[in-house]
């Protein structure tokens, strides 16, 4: 396994971890994102033009040689 894909596992287990300390610790933030979930449901193109946005501001944004 190279270096760098050893760094992104790493940060994505102790992400996790993290996740799910804090939903263990306020289990109120764990009811929150359930229902943020419920409203991804019905506001499913909100998050695709916010994401759209960061696409392309990464994608233009780059300055090319």
């Amino acid at each position: 396994m190279s270096p760098s894909a050893r760094r992104t596992l790493a940060v994505f287990i102790v992400f996790t971890l993290v996740t799910i300390a804090l939903c263990a610790a306020f289990p109120r933030m764990l009811a929150f994102v359930e229902l943020a979930a419920r409203e991804l449901r019905v506001l499913w193109w909100l998050v695709f033009i916010v994401a759209l946005g960061v696409w392309l501001t990464f994608f233009f944004g780059k300055r090319k040689p």
